[in-house]
């Protein structure tokens, strides 16, 4: 067995990290924010890194320093039943109620409706979304194969087309960054990007992707758990940093495009409007294979992980039958019903957003200890205003009905409520209290 990887190993790990998490939504996200924020953009810039970034960085760390083999590893701090419920939230979420089904709809619309009929359209889309859920299950076959797949091949044929479109916008701008800003972008920018860059669930998602990161560092020879932590912070690192350049320049061309076009309802449109006026028809072919790339290597990882977390917390569901459930059940999502899939699962996000936050604190604090006192206190006093969270996402169906009216005033009673941070002040307290009782529970056992 090696001692530590090498720095090309690290580099590839770091790499297939970066293309996990970066899919369509990563890539359009910025542009628009660059559109809405004008001149105001590095403030907001700096307000999306510090969240969009600094809390996935945090979270491949928190796998690391607590030495967990997983999510479902790491929550079961709490007690089995939570590790049970909010890992299988947080993955079917994730993966094929969600995340899934949107990628293959979000790589249609953006890559392939332009040229498509609009007759033709859902033909088209049933033909493409089992093309790309059978590409994504055949090489999520083997998690071992990952870093191959996505680190060595997928990313870098990502990074060298999105560095065509980019540095071309760069080297010959549309416009210069003296735009108005938009809205909260106007007085806030970077408060308005801090909660954007909140808003991306790439928290989630790094909790998601961390038995990723660790089979794949076990595969190349590492044993060690002390040596896995080390190695999964260095490529979480590499990750962070890399998403961070790419978000900044993205930004920075959605603030230059309004040199020439106009704001425009999503980052979608504008990248379409940029690559077109620089390329023409290849523009719009490159486009359409920088975001089919992007959401095929997300695609690929949500797979394997939901197939790997599953398979270790219920070792005779077989990793093999799992992937096959995540690649099709998202496949007739894709097709059908993909709205209200989004609707409904705006709710679970915001529930679980908070929970995940908290175990992520714990985990990169472990001088705080691992005391089932302090997991606890902090889990469930957490939960309550992450249930309201929950609740006040749900349907506009629902707004009418008393309960829910009765749940939106006892939350608008939370500090920070109207900035979405109501559960921020019961976390602390509940850390506080569950640090004060596990102190004085050492003390009388000692």
């Amino acid at each position: 067995m090696k001692k530590q990887l090498t720095w090309r190993e690290t580099l590839f790990i770091g790499m297939m990290l970066f293309g996990l998490f970066f899919g369509a939504g990563n890539l359009i996200f910025p542009v628009y924010l660059g559109q809405q924020a004008g001149h105001n953009v590095g403030p907001a810039i700096f307000g999306l890194l510090i969240t969009g970034i600094g809390l996935p960085l945090l979270g491949v760390m928190g796998i690391g320093l607590s030495r967990s083999k997983g999510i479902f590893d790491l929550s079961s701090r709490v007690n089995r039943p939570f590790a049970i419920v909010f890992t299988i939230l947080l993955y079917l979420t994730l993966g094929p109620l969600f995340a899934l089904p949107r990628l293959a709809t979000t790589s249609f619309q953006i890559g392939l409706a332009p040229f498509t009929p609009t007759p033709q359209q859902p033909l088209v889309l049933a033909i493409f979304s089992i093309g790309f859920f059978g590409l994504a299950w055949w090489l999520a076959r083997n998690p071992g194969k990952l870093m191959t797949y996505i680190g060595k091949w997928l990313t870098p044929l990502f990074l060298i087309l999105l560095g065509l479109l980019m540095l071309t916008a760069i080297v010959r701008p549309l416009g210069g960054l003296s735009a108005a800003p938009q809205g909260p972008y106007a007085t806030a920018p970077l408060l308005q990007g801090f909660t954007e860059g909140y808003n991306t669930m790439d928290a989630l998602a790094s909790l998601a992707f961390g038995i990723v990161v660790i089979d794949n560092i076990k595969a190349l020879g590492i044993s060690d758990p002390t040596q896995i932590a080390k190695d999964t912070i260095r490529a979480g690192t590499i990750s962070v940093v890399m998403m961070g350049l790419i978000y900044s320049l993205l930004a920075v061309m959605g603030t230059m495009s309004l040199g020439r076009f106009t704001r425009a309802a999503n980052g979608g449109v504008t990248l379409a409007q940029i690559a077109n006026n620089y390329f023409g028809t290849f523009g719009n072919i490159l486009l359409a294979l920088i975001v089919i790339v992007a959401c095929l290597k997300t695609a690929i990882g949500l797979i394997s992980a939901f197939g790997d977390t599953i398979h270790e917390m219920f070792p005779r569901l077989p990793y093999a039958g799992l992937i096959i459930f995540a690649s099709l059940l998202p496949c007739l999502f894709a097709n059908v019903g993909l709205t209200k899939l989004i609707t409904y699962s705006k709710p679970i996000l915001m529930l679980l957003y908070p929970l995940a936050i908290v175990l992520i604190v714990l985990a990169v604090m472990p001088w705080l200890g691992h005391s089932r006192w302090l997991y606890n206190t902090s889990i469930w006093l957490t939960m309550i205003p992450a249930l309201f969270s929950g609740i006040i996402a749900l349907p506009t169906m629902f707004h009418r009905q008393a309960w829910y009216q009765l749940v939106l005033s006892w939350n608008q009673h939370l500090p920070f409520a109207s900035l979405g941070f109501s559960w921020v002040v019961p976390a602390i307290i509940g850390l506080i209290i569950g640090w004060l009782f596990s102190r004085l529970a050492t003390r009388n056992n000692g």
